[in-house]
C-alpha cells in the first residue's frame, strides 16, 4: 500500500477542511485513505524551525511522495532528491522550489497560488477603504521563508500610493497580542495580514483581536471573512487543496512529476462581510461592494 506524507507548517485543527479537500482530490484517482493509500501527517504547529526534522521523518519512513504546504515544501525538497513532491505554495519560483512555473523540475510540481504576490493589490483594496488614511500596518511571520520579500513588496507598494506601511513580526499567539497591541498604541488606518499558514491556524485569534482594537482588516482567504474578518481577496483555497490530492493521486498512479505542469489559479474572490463592517461603524464605498463577488451579511 503506498504511504503519502502530509508536511504543513500550521496546525491540524484549524486545517481540517482542506484536508478533507486534498483526501477528495486523492479519492477521485481511485485512492482512499485507509483502504488502498495510507497518509502520514507531520504539523509543525506553527514552530517553522521544525519542518526539516518532520520531512526527515516521512522520508526514513520512507513515504512514496510527499505532499508540502508553504515553507514544509523547501524542507521537503532538502530532505529528498528522489521521492516525488507534490507542494503547495505562494510563489515557488521566488522560494528557490524550480526555476520555472511553466516546466517542472526534478522530484516536484504542485500549485502554486501566488496570494503572497498579491499583498500589494490587498494594499490597494484598503486604500479605497480608506482614501484619507496616511498610514497602515501589515502583519507578517518573520519565519516565513517569504517575509523579506512580502516586506519588499509591501513597503514599495506604500510607497507607490503615497501611504506609510508599518511592518509588524508575530510568530506565536502571543506575539500576535503583543503586536495588535502595538497597533493600538499607532495611527495606522487598517490592517492588512499576509499570507502565512501560521495566520490562517490562528484566524480566529486574529479576527478576535482586530474586533477587540477595532482596526479594518484584509486577509488571503474567504475562510478568514467567514470567521468575522472584513475583507478578504485571493483564490480558494479548498480548491487549491483539492487539485493537489489529483495530482498526488497521479503521481501514484505512475504519472512523473516532470509530466505535471505547475498549476496556478484562474479566479480571485473579493469577498467582504457586513456584518464585521458594522460593528466597525465602517462605511464600505459602493464601488467596492460592487466589485465583490460575496457579501456576507
Amino acid at each position: 500500500m503506498p504511504v503519502v506524507g502530509f508536511l504543513n507548517g500550521a496546525s491540524s485543527h484549524q486545517f481540517g477542511h482542506l484536508v478533507s479537500a486534498f483526501r477528495t482530490g486523492l479519492s477521485e484517482a481511485g485512492f482512499v485513505e485507509g483502504h488502498n493509500v495510507l497518509i502520514e501527517y507531520r504539523w509543525a504547529d506553527g514552530d517553522y524551525n521544525r519542518l526539516p526534522a518532520l520531512a526527515a521523518e516521512l522520508v526514513n519512513r520512507p513515504v512514496t511522495a510527499l505532499a508540502a504546504t508553504g515553507g514544509s515544501a523547501l524542507a521537503a525538497k532538502a530532505a529528498s532528491s528522489t521521492i516525488p513532491i507534490v507542494f503547495i505554495t505562494t510563489d515557488p519560483v521566488r522560494s528557490g522550489l524550480v526555476t520555472s512555473l511553466s516546466r517542472p523540475e526534478g522530484n516536484l510540481t504542485g500549485m502554486a497560488f501566488l496570494t503572497a504576490t498579491m499583498e500589494p493589490k490587498r494594499l490597494e483594496i484598503l486604500e479605497e477603504l480608506a482614501p484619507a488614511a496616511t498610514r497602515f500596518a501589515a502583519l507578517l511571520n518573520p519565519d516565513s521563508h517569504l517575509a523579506a520579500s512580502q516586506t519588499k513588496d509591501l513597503l514599495e507598494a506604500g510607497r507607490q500610493i503615497g501611504r506609510t506601511v508599518e511592518i509588524l513580526n508575530a510568530k506565536s499567539a502571543s506575539e500576535l497580542e503583543a503586536a495588535f497591541a502595538t497597533l493600538g498604541q499607532t495611527r495606522s488606518s487598517a490592517l492588512l495580514v499576509t499570507a502565512d499558514p501560521f495566520f490562517h491556524s490562528r484566524r480566529e485569534q486574529i479576527v478576535m483581536l482586530a474586533a477587540r482594537y477595532a482596526i479594518p482588516a484584509i486577509y488571503e482567504w474567504r475562510e478568514i471573512v467567514e470567521a468575522g474578518g472584513l475583507m478578504s481577496y485571493g483564490p480558494s483555497i479548498t480548491d487549491v487543496y483539492h487539485q493537489a490530492g489529483v495530482y498526488m493521486g497521479r503521481i501514484l498512479k505512475g504519472a512523473k512529476t516532470t509530466d505535471l505542469p505547475i498549476l496556478q489559479p484562474t479566479k480571485f474572490d473579493f469577498v467582504i462581510n457586513m456584518t464585521t463592517a458594522r460593528a466597525l461603524n465602517l462605511s464600505v464605498p459602493s464601488l467596492l461592494l460592487a466589485r465583490a463577488d460575496d457579501v456576507i451579511e
